[in-house]
C-alpha cells in the first residue's frame, strides 16, 4: 500500500466515494430534511390548529424524522471519514486509472472544483498537458520523450466544463459508413499538416479568469520547454475552452509573455461568448424559489455550483484576450438547419445560442470583427468536437505556411 496523502494525482476511487457521502450528506439529504419539514409543518399547522394545540402526532412525528435524519448524518459522515482514510492508506485503485474515472473527476471539478481547491482536496485538477490519460513533465525530456515527432508548429486542445481531454476522442458526425472511430482534430492535423497536438486538462471550476492565468504559465513553459522552436500557435476550444483561451491571451498580453507573439489562430467551437441560457436560466430559477419555502432547499443546491459555472452566465467582454495579429475562427452549432430558424436564437445546440456562439451582441455588433464563421446545422453542443464540416475548416484555416509568410513583426 502507498499513502496518496501528497499526491493530487493519485486520488483514488474511495476518496471519490468520500466526497459523494459527504455531499449526499450534506446536499441531499439535507435537501430532503428541509422539503420534507416544510411540507409537514404547513400540514401539522393546519391540524395544530383545528385541534387548538400542538398534537400528539405532531410531537411523534417531528422525533421520528428528527432521529431518522440525524441518523442518516451520521452514517454517510462517518462512511466518509472511513474511506477517505482507506484511500490514504492505498488501499483501492487510483481513479485516473480509466477514462470513466478521468470523466467523473472532471465532471466533479467543473461543478465544485473551486471548493476542492479551497479544502486541499486531492480530487482537484491542476492544469496540465496531457497525453495517453498521464500528465507530461514540462521539461525538455519529459517533452522530447512524449512528443518525439515535435514540429514548430502547436495546436493546443482546451476542453470545455466538466469535460476531459478524451472528448476530442468523440466518434464523429456523419457517422463513418464503416461504423469505424475517426481520429480526432489533433490527429487529423498531424497527419495532414504536420502541427503538434497539445492536448490540456484544467479544472473548470475555477474562474475564467484563474483559469487563463495557469494557463498563460503552463504555455510559457510549454514553449520554452518545446524540443524545438516555437513558430506557430494554434488554440482550439470547445465550449468554456474558448473563453479559457481568450483570458490566457489577456494575461499573456498583459504581462508580455512571448507565447502571444506566437498565436496565428483562435478557434472557438461553441463557446458562450456572450454567455449561455442554461446558467441564466439557473439564476432565475434560484430566484423564483424564493418565494416558494419548499423549493428552497433545491434552490441551495444549486447554489453551489462553481464560479466557472457562475462565470458562463454573461460571457466574456469584447476586448478580453483581443490578440491583435492572430485570426479567430468561430463555429456554431444548431439543432436547426438554419442559422435564422427560431430555434437557433433560443435552444441554439442545447447549451449555447447561434448569436453567442459567433459573438453577436445588440444591434448585430460583432465581438470578433473580420472573424471566420462556420455554421454547423442540425448538430448539437458536443458534434463539435469531431465534426467533418469543422475538420474541413480547421484544415484550411491551418494550413502550413512557410514561415516568411507567418512570422509576426
Amino acid at each position: 500500500m502507498t499513502d496518496r496523502t501528497t499526491s493530487p494525482a493519485g486520488a483514488g476511487v474511495l476518496e471519490a466515494a468520500a466526497l459523494a457521502a459527504e455531499h449526499l450528506d450534506l446536499l441531499v439529504l439535507g435537501a430532503a430534511r428541509d422539503i420534507h419539514g416544510s411540507v409537514s409543518n404547513r400540514v401539522h399547522t393546519v391540524v395544530d390548529k383545528v385541534a387548538g394545540g400542538p398534537t400528539l402526532a405532531h410531537r411523534i412525528h417531528d422525533g421520528i424524522s428528527t432521529g431518522v435524519y440525524a441518523g442518516l448524518g451520521l452514517g454517510l459522515r462517518a462512511s466518509a471519514k472511513a474511506l477517505r482514510k482507506a484511500d490514504q492508506l492505498g488501499i483501492g485503485p487510483s481513479i485516473e486509472d480509466g477514462p470513466r474515472g478521468r470523466f467523473v473527476v472532471s465532471a466533479v471539478n467543473g461543478l465544485i472544483g473551486d471548493k476542492l481547491v479551497a479544502d486541499g482536496s486531492p480530487l482537484a485538477i491542476e492544469i496540465g498537458v496531457r497525453r495517453d490519460g498521464r500528465d507530461v513533465p514540462l521539461t525538455p525530456e519529459g517533452l522530447a520523450n512524449a512528443y518525439p515527432e515535435a514540429s514548430d508548429a502547436l495546436v493546443v486542445f482546451l476542453h470545455g466544463l466538466c469535460e476531459t481531454e478524451n472528448y476530442w476522442d468523440r466518434r464523429s458526425r456523419p457517422r463513418p459508413a464503416d461504423g469505424l472511430s475517426t481520429p480526432s482534430y489533433g490527429a487529423r492535423l498531424e497527419s495532414d499538416e504536420g502541427w503538434s497536438p497539445v492536448f490540456v486538462r484544467a479544472n473548470t471550476g475555477l474562474t475564467l479568469a484563474e483559469t487563463g492565468v495557469a494557463l498563460s504559465s503552463l504555455l510559457t513553459r510549454l514553449v520554452e520547454a518545446w524540443p524545438t522552436e516555437v513558430h506557430r500557435i494554434a488554440l482550439v476550444g470547445h465550449s468554456m475552452g474558448g473563453l479559457i483561451a481568450r483570458a490566457a491571451c489577456a494575461v499573456s498580453l498583459t504581462e508580455d509573455e512571448p507565447w502571444t507573439d506566437k498565436v496565428t489562430n483562435i478557434v472557438t467551437l461553441g463557446a458562450p461568448h456572450t454567455g449561455s441560457p442554461v446558467e441564466r436560466s439557473i439564476a432565475r430559477g434560484i430566484r423564483a424559489a424564493a418565494h416558494a419555502p419548499e423549493l428552497l432547499p433545491l434552490a441551495r443546491i444549486f447554489e453551489q455550483r462553481s464560479v466557472g459555472v457562475l462565470d458562463l452566465h454573461d460571457g466574456m467582454p469584447e476586448d478580453v484576450g483581443a490578440v491583435p495579429n492572430a485570426q479567430y475562427h468561430l463555429v456554431a452549432a444548431t439543432l436547426s438547419r438554419s442559422a435564422t430558424h427560431p430555434v437557433a436564437a433560443t435552444v441554439g445546440d442545447y447549451l449555447v445560442q447561434y448569436r453567442s456562439a459567433v459573438g453577436l451582441l445588440p444591434g448585430n455588433v460583432e465581438m470578433f470583427p473580420g472573424a471566420d464563421i462556420l455554421h454547423v446545422g442540425g448538430a448539437d453542443h458536443f458534434d463539435l468536437l469531431n465534426h467533418d464540416d469543422v475538420y474541413a475548416a480547421l484544415r484550411g484555416w491551418l494550413t502550413r505556411t512557410p514561415r516568411a509568410d507567418t512570422s509576426r513583426s
